[in-house]
């Protein structure tokens, strides 16, 4: 982060002499310091803290707010988590740690062994703690997520010295809109800090961002952009994605570094690019490939490349309104053990119809949500953990006539108490001790004109629900530190797994919030009552591995059927995505051996009940013989451990390589072994 000329770290001092400058001064000769290192050395300052001594005590999230808030960004945590390991792999000689935060500096996990774990714990480097810069003052995450840029800050260029033994370098991540979602980092000690380190972090970041703006533009039109076209289809690549008429929904960095600020705005492919939209998709629909150049005034060509849906190839359509990827074969490969889906009768292509797959209450969920889009009622999505209500949530705010302005998540469970009303409401400059010097509007003004999501609201404090019911009745928000109110207009959705009308009756939330907030309340199903199953896995599978068609093995899609999904579609997503990175890269088949340990032993516990068949077939054939139930299940348990010994015997005594051949979790091989039973 410093003007160094090796690109090291300012020579400790010259960073003495700037701490005391400003201790002294309140003031920092820019000679001393890079723009960047002073910025935040005087937010941190104004912040109230002091270089010296122990810090006040910062906010640290709880175990369940860090499980809510892990599970409200779910989708960053999948798509990051593949990139922390690889950057773990890259970096775990240097005894560091690699870990993702989110966009308010909350550490949502790290990977990292060795001495420098105890070290860092020392210092809160760890989940559920907030390294904001208004709390731990300049320090690599919270200094990348203040100047929206990658920065390293180098031992002494913490402003809190107790910091000063780590080296640090952090990387924003941005999603398709190019709002920041959290931050990469590496952290270690600063004698082990390497030069490169700094363009690993913002590959990564790079490779993340790439796979969040394919996962959600997965059924749209993309345009992928690069200066050379080798770089199409790398993670350098510019993306934009394109409505069916040629207008742009969002654009990636590299995208808006070539293309100028217009791309980050809703505006016709035409604006920024010298091509017509109708001559791309004649092109794309003629079945056209490759890449083509294009000549720009005043600025160097640029290769580009359409991804069109496969709807728009020359085929026969889906009969059945599902995914086109979707064959005869896997159709029905589940009719047996399904029940009959509700075919979706919308014509609506928006984002609504998206999540209406067939299953008759997702139906009636978005048929009723279609019908309030445009008039001015609250709404309220009731669910288990995991069924999706931030997807509907945003479905809705795409599908009405608030798209394309803000749209504002918060998740009250996830946020600290002492820091959510700030948060919400924002405040005037030194409001309190450590506000910023210019205030913040808070969340609410941020949503104005758009959605205001209020994710787990069930988790509010009783004294902030007050305030939020003043605001959704006089539509005015009244910022701490005082000063004018000041008018909002936003669609308002709430969110909660709790039943917020037992709350009600119990005094746990106000009553006369929920019954503000329930302009109209959905309850969306959980994943095992849904009768879509087959549809939402193919829908995942097409958006995990949108290069290749990735299908189930048919006994485990049975299988998978009836298991009870506690985690709901969040689990589904997160188990097919793991099974696809196990696949080898000529597979194109998920079999049970590629689910995550612990799916195949809970699938395990269910198979190996007393009335149920062995774990894998025999290869001898059971008895066709009527028998008493207690002398089947005896004689299929022995059958199991039997086939398990000879396989076991087979792999030579290799438990992991036994255990994948037999489809099972390697846990599950050890109890079966040990006593026969499990």
């Amino acid at each position: 982060m410093m003007k160094t000329p090796s690109g090291g770290a300012l020579a400790p001092r010259l960073l003495r002499a700037a701490r005391r400058e400003l201790l002294d001064t309140g003031r920092l000769s820019v000679e001393a310091l890079d723009e960047g290192l002073s910025r935040s050395w005087l937010r941190s300052r104004d912040f109230g803290l002091s270089p010296v001594g122990r810090p006040p005590g910062a906010p640290h999230a709880s175990g369940a707010q860090l499980r809510r808030a892990l599970e409200q960004q779910h989708e960053l945590v999948a798509h990051a988590r593949p990139a922390m390991e690889d950057l773990f792999a890259q970096t775990r000689d240097s005894d560091g740690l690699v870990i993702l935060a989110d966009a308010q500096g909350l550490l949502l996990g790290a990977l990292g062994d060795g001495r420098f774990v105890d070290r860092a714990q020392r210092v809160a480097l760890r989940p559920g703690a907030i390294w904001d810069e208004r709390w731990r003052g300049t320090n690599a995450i919270g200094t990348a997520l203040a100047e929206q840029r990658p920065v390293s800050v180098l031992g002494g260029e913490h402003f809190l010295e107790r910091n000063a033994f780590l080296s640090c370098t952090a990387a924003p991540i941005r999603d398709p809109q190019g709002r920041v979602l959290g931050v990469l980092d590496i952290s270690g000690e600063q004698r082990g800090f390497q030069r490169h380190t700094l363009a690993l972090v913002r590959s990564a970041a790079r490779m993340v961002e790439h796979r969040l703006f394919q996962t959600r533009h997965a059924d749209g039109p993309r345009l992928q952009i690069h200066v050379q076209p080798e770089g199409l289809g790398t993670p350098t690549e510019g993306l934009l994605a394109l409505s069916e008429d040629g207008w742009i929904l969002g654009c990636n960095a590299a995208a808006q570094a070539w293309l100028g600020p217009d791309a980050a705005r809703p505006s016709p492919l035409e604006a920024v690019l010298p091509v017509r939209w109708s001559e791309l998709m004649d092109w794309a629909r003629q079945g056209g490939e490759g890449a083509r150049r294009l000549h720009r005034e005043d600025a160097p060509p640029l290769w580009i490349r359409l991804e069109a849906p496969r709807a728009w190839q020359r085929r026969e359509p889906a009969s059945s309104g599902t995914s086109p990827a979707a064959s005869a074969v896997a159709i029905d490969r589940l009719s047996a053990v399904l029940p009959r889906s509700v075919p979706s009768t919308s014509n609506a292509t928006d984002a609504l119809a998206a999540l209406d797959l067939g299953d008759a209450a997702m139906h009636q969920a978005v048929t009723r949500a279609r019908r309030v889009l445009d008039k001015p009622i609250p709404l309220l999505l009731q669910g288990e953990s995991g069924v999706g209500k931030d997807l509907f949530a945003r479905a809705v705010h795409d599908s009405g006539p608030r798209a394309g302005r803000p749209y504002v998540a918060v998740n009250c469970a996830a946020l600290p108490e002492s820091l959510i009303e700030a948060e919400l409401f924002g405040y005037r400059p030194g409001a309190f001790t450590g506000a910023s010097r210019e205030g913040a509007p808070g969340r609410l003004r941020e949503a104005h004109g758009g959605t205001l999501f209020l994710d787990e609201i069930g988790d509010m404090p009783l004294a902030l629900q007050a305030r939020l019911l003043r605001v959704l009745q006089d539509r005015l928000v009244q910022p701490l530190g005082g000063g004018p109110a000041v008018p909002v207009d936003f669609q308002l959705i709430g969110a909660s797994h709790r039943p917020l009308r037992q709350l009600a009756a119990q005094g746990q939330f106000r009553e006369d919030l929920y019954y503000r907030l329930n302009g109209l309340t959905l309850c969306l199903p959980p994943l095992r009552e849904r009768q879509d199953l087959r549809v939402l896995i193919e829908r995942l599978l097409a958006a995990i591995e949108p290069a290749r068609r990735v299908v189930l093995d048919p006994a485990l899609e049975r299988e998978l059927a009836t298991y009870r999904w506690p985690g709901n579609v969040r689990q589904l997503e997160q188990a097919l995505r793991i099974a696809c990175a196990l696949m080898e890269p000529g597979e194109t088949m998920i079999r049970r051996g590629h689910l995550p340990d612990d799916l195949i032993e809970e699938l395990d516990d269910s198979t190996l009940r007393p009335d149920a068949v062995p774990i894998c077939a025999s290869d001898e054939a059971p008895s066709a013989s009527p028998e008493p139930a207690t002398a089947t299940a005896s004689m299929l348990r022995a059958q199991s451990l039997a086939h398990a010994r000879r396989v076991l015997a087979d792999c030579g005594g290799n438990h992991s390589e036994a255990a994948r051949r037999l489809g099972i979790g390697r846990n599950t091989l050890y109890r079966l072994l040990r006593s026969g039973v499990v």
